[in-house]
């Protein structure tokens, strides 16, 4: 068997104005000015709590949880209001692994495992494995990629981290598994390809291309 570990935001779906959107509550909460969008979005990938830590070193106990409910708060109303959309040409990415009989797929993401279920819910995703940030440290730390394997069965060597930010290349890397970036999310391509990304897919069908190239095809 071989496995297809995406990253959520910013890899699979298009969640930029969300976070951008919540991490400014989340500043407001604390009457603190936000961070630029360039800023937040160089941060996307880590577990929120070290995601606000990174934008605002040196909070209090008190106005970091205060900003982190704020950012909870806001990111649940608008998902209530619509789950962010799929990247165009990520669907037909995933129907296609699900037509190849050794191949499985699922999600590594600093997401909460709300968020994710969400996200498997609203776009009727069909996941192997699921991994987020409420079970794990925050990327890089490889703890999502070894309990992936070790869900679904597949080694190492048979596996690929999927994604947008330097730690999800260097998550990878980590866990001793192939990395493949993705050129339409948050961080720079050549950034990626410094972290150890093998290649970076320019488009998602890129992605096809490359993990037949890796794995062949039965289909």
């Amino acid at each position: 068997m071989k496995l297809a570990l995406f990253d959520m935001d910013g890899t699979l779906i298009d969640s930029q104005g969300h976070i951008v959107q919540s991490l400014s509550a989340a500043f407001a909460a604390i009457d603190r000015p936000a961070p630029s969008r360039a800023e937040i979005l160089s941060q996307v990938g880590r577990s929120l709590p070290l995601f606000m830590r990174a934008l605002a070193p040196g909070l209090e106990p008190e106005e970091e949880e205060q900003a982190l409910n704020a950012y909870k708060a806001s990111y649940k109303a608008m998902r209530e209001r619509g789950v962010p959309p799929l990247f165009e040409g990520i669907a037909d990415v995933l129907e296609a692994i699900h037509a190849q009989d050794d191949w499985l797929w699922g999600i590594a993401t600093g997401a909460s495992c709300r968020g994710l279920n969400a996200i498997a819910e609203g776009h009727a995703l069909r996941l192997a494995t699921r991994q987020c940030a409420d079970d794990h440290p925050s990327k890089p730390d490889p703890s999502m990629v070894y309990a992936a394997l070790q869900e679904t069965g597949v080694s190492a060597v048979d596996a690929v981290v999927i994604g947008d930010t330097v730690f999800d290349m260097e998550m990878a890397a980590a866990a001793g598994v192939t990395a493949l970036g993705v050129s339409w999310g948050y961080h720079r391509p050549m950034d990626l390809l410094d972290a150890g990304a093998v290649v970076v897919a320019e488009t998602p069908a890129d992605i096809l291309v490359e993990l037949q190239r890796m794995w062949g095809s039965n289909g």
